[in-house]
Order: structure tokens, then C-alpha cells, then sequence
């Protein structure tokens, strides 16, 4: 009798339990992949922190007031809903790297036409116009990699994933830095918008190196329903396409609070200098970066739905501590950044395998890019509202409404079932 193990079948890897089992198990195709959705979100996530870090100067050089200051996110955010759903159902008809491809030459054009806008309306115009990439890039990179991860690693995966977010949110502060200390305010806030040509170089990679996963490719090519919008409200998936647009509504109703506004708290409210609120924010990011990595591993073995229940208590708890430290406590301040940072990144750390896991893949783009999207777009009404609340509540007092978002993230859920291990189909 031979003792041989069993040899895995042609095109399948062996197991692998090591750290970086996720990262392996992808294999070549799929790494490749994933370097190119990793880069545009990294890259989104820098061309969006132009506009939060820059706000200040931008408000000063245009005469705006914090309701006006607030719209140009929301303007971004709202019109991310309708780029999200176009790139989703994009994706599932060309293709999910035509469809990256495309997200990121939009985000990145609009980015630099920011930086050369004469008027507060033309800045609305761009930046609205910068959303219709903005919104898309994350869905479908997402998606492109899903459907090359195992079911075992996949929340691993897309937190890390996810991660790039920090990693262009971290950037994106570096340039702001170097950037407002050389440069006087009424330059430099053009330049930083400048600088979001970058994206152009990551479609050149993509390009030559990126291919969509082959089995998904073939189930979607056949399917009739391909990238069909009505499907996503057909009767077995409505209720599910309902729920997850109310989870994303929350959880990036009190994200986008806190990223459109906390730099301009640690200014006005606080007083750092610019390079004092680049110090305070690295904590924050730092946070960010490994939350996003533990969040990841965290929805792979809690699961989906525990994992994104933990994190919102969790964040909406450090969102009323962060806001109501004395004045004069700024070490406390710093401290509290990480855990802020860390919480509220882990949280979205599973959405990219969970929006991925509730719809089969011929209509995947398109429920993901809706649900995630239309959560954003009616999630960036928070940093309007805080923006006209600040004036009378002040900065540190209109931030606790992001904490109300976090609650609605938790009710969503029970409407939602749980995909762990859950095969893309």
C-alpha cells in the first residue's frame, strides 16, 4: 500500500496555516490583484484627505462659512452613490478591471481640477464630479479580489485591503505637512489637489498586470442577470439590498463625521499648529492601519455580523470620550487617538467580504456598489448636519451625533444573515 499523500488537484494550493496564508492562497493572478486594488484605495483615500485637511485654508481663502465648508464632503459623498452604482454595474458587465480602471483615471482627473477651481461653485462642481470615481474604486477592487480570495481567508483578505485606506490617509497628511509649511495657505491648498495626479501611474500597472478572476468572469458571462439593477430588488434579495444600505448608512454616517471634521476640531478648538495636528492625527491613522488589519482577521473568526456589532459600540464609545476630555488635556487627547483610529477602521474591515458573500456574482457589482454607495451618500448628510450644528454646539459637541450612525449600523444587522465561510457563487 503506498504511503504518498494525495497530491492537491491541478490549479489547487495546498494548505497553508501560516500568517500570510491569505496572501499565498490568492496565488499569482490574485496577488497581482490584489497589489492593484490595494494601490487605488490607497490612492482614493489620498485624493479624499485633500479636501478634510486642506478645509481649513479653503474656507478662509473662499469666505465660507462651516455649513458651506461641510457640503463640499457631502457633495463628494452624495455623488459617490451614483458613481458606486455605475462602477458596480459596470463591473458586472465589462469587467472588474475596466471598471477599476475606469474609477481611478475619474478620481484622480477631478482631484487636479480642484486645485484650479476659481470659485467656491466650481470647487462644488469637481469635487461632486471627483465622487463619480471616488464612490466606484472601492466596490470594485474589492469584488475583483473577493472572487480570488478562499472562503476561509476572505475578511482577512479585504481588511487587508481596507488598510490601504490608512496608508493614503497617512500620505495624504505627510504631503498636507510638508506641503502647508513651505507653501502659504492660499497656494498650498491648490497644490495638495495637485498632487491627487498620482492615481495616473497605478492604471498603467493594472493595466498590464491585472486580470479578472477566471471562474467569476464565467459565471457572470453567462448569467442573464448581469449587472441588472432590478435584480438587486428582485424578491430574494430586496430585503437584503434594504438592510445593508441602512448598516453602510451607519457605519459611514459616523466615519465620515469624524474624517471630515477632526482636523478642523484640533484647530479651532484646540489650537495645534499644523504640524501639532499632523502629530495628533499619525496616532489616529496608526490606529486606523492596525484596526483595519485586526478587524480583518477578527471577521473571519467572530464572523460578519459580531465583528461590525463589536466595533460600532465600540467606536461610538470613543467617539463621546474623545469629544469630552477637559480642556488643556491634549495628552489625554493623543492617547485616545489610537483606540479612536482603531475602532473605528475595524469596523469596516469585514464589509467587503459580507456585501461580497450576500449577492451571487452576476449582480454582485451592482448590489455591492449600490449598498455600500447609497450608505455613503445618506451618511454624508452627518458632516452637513455637524457643519451647521458647530456653530452653536461648537466643533467637539457636534461630533457626537457620528455616534447616533453607529447605533443604526447595530439595528441593521438583525435584519442581515451571517456569510461566514460562505462560497462565492
Amino acid at each position: 500500500m503506498s504511503t504518498t499523500k494525495t497530491q492537491p488537484e491541478q490549479g489547487e494550493l495546498p494548505e497553508d496555516t501560516g500568517a500570510f496564508a491569505w496572501l499565498r492562497a490568492l496565488g499569482p493572478r490574485g496577488r497581482r490583484a490584489f497589489g492593484g486594488a490595494f494601490g487605488g484605495y490607497a490612492l482614493d483615500s489620498y485624493d479624499f484627505f485633500t479636501l478634510p485637511l486642506s478645509m481649513v485654508a479653503i474656507a478662509a481663502y473662499f469666505s465660507l462659512d462651516s455649513g458651506q465648508t461641510g457640503l463640499l464632503t457631502t457633495v463628494t459623498l452624495v455623488v459617490s452613490a451614483l458613481g458606486g452604482a455605475l462602477a458596480g454595474i459596470l463591473a458586472d458587465r465589462i469587467g472588474r478591471v475596466r471598471a477599476l480602471m475606469i474609477t481611478v483615471i475619474t478620481y484622480a482627473l477631478f482631484t487636479v481640477l480642484c486645485g484650479f477651481a476659481p470659485n467656491y461653485e466650481t470647487l462644488l462642481v469637481f469635487r461632486a464630479l471627483q465622487g463619480l470615481g471616488f464612490g466606484g474604486e472601492w466596490a470594485v477592487g474589492a469584488i475583483l479580489v473577493a472572487e480570488y480570495a478562499t472562503a476561509r481567508h476572505r475578511g482577512r483578505t479585504l481588511g487587508a485591503i481596507q488598510s490601504a485606506w490608512a496608508v493614503g490617509w497617512a500620505l495624504a497628511v505627510i504631503v498636507y505637512t510638508l506641503v502647508f509649511q513651505f507653501l502659504d495657505a492660499d497656494t498650498a491648498w491648490r497644490v495638495m489637489f495637485w498632487t491627487g495626479a498620482l492615481p495616473a501611474l497605478l492604471v498603467v500597472y493594472v493595466r498590464r498586470n491585472v486580470t479578472d478572476a477566471p471562474e467569476a468572469a464565467e459565471r457572470r458571462r453567462t448569467s442573464r442577470d448581469r449587472g441588472s439593477f432590478t435584480a438587486i430588488f428582485r424578491k430574494d434579495l430586496a430585503r437584503t439590498t434594504v438592510f445593508a444600505v441602512l448598516l453602510s448608512t451607519g457605519v459611514q454616517g459616523g466615519y465620515y463625521t469624524l474624517a471630515t471634521w477632526v482636523p478642523t476640531y484640533l484647530k479651532s478648538e484646540r489650537g495645534l499648529t499644523v504640524v501639532g495636528t499632523g502629530g495628533y492625527l499619525a496616532l489616529l491613522i496608526s490606529g486606523a492601519f492596525i484596526g483595519y488589519l485586526t478587524g480583518g482577521y477578527l471577521t473571519d473568526v467572530l464572523g460578519r455580523k459580531k465583528n461590525i456589532a463589536l466595533f460600532a459600540v465600540l467606536s461610538a464609545g470613543c467617539i463621546l470620550a474623545y469629544t469630552n476630555i477637559p480642556s488643556g488635556a491634549d495628552g489625554l487627547l493623543l492617547v485616545l487617538g489610537f483606540p479612536l483610529g482603531f475602532c473605528m477602521s475595524a469596523i469596516f474591515s469585514g464589509f467587503g467580504s459580507f456585501l461580497a458573500e450576500l449577492y451571487p456574482t452576476a449582480v454582485r457589482g451592482t448590489g455591492q456598489g449600490f449598498t455600500y454607495n447609497t450608505g455613503r451618500a445618506v451618511g454624508a448628510f452627518f458632516p452637513t448636519l455637524v457643519g451647521f450644528l458647530a456653530g452653536s454646539w461648537g466643533v467637539g459637541g457636534a461630533l457626537v451625533f457620528g455616534a447616533v450612525g453607529y447605533g443604526l449600523a447595530v439595528v441593521a444587522l438583525l435584519g442581515l444573515p451571517e456569510t461566514r465561510g460562505r462560497e462565492l457563487v
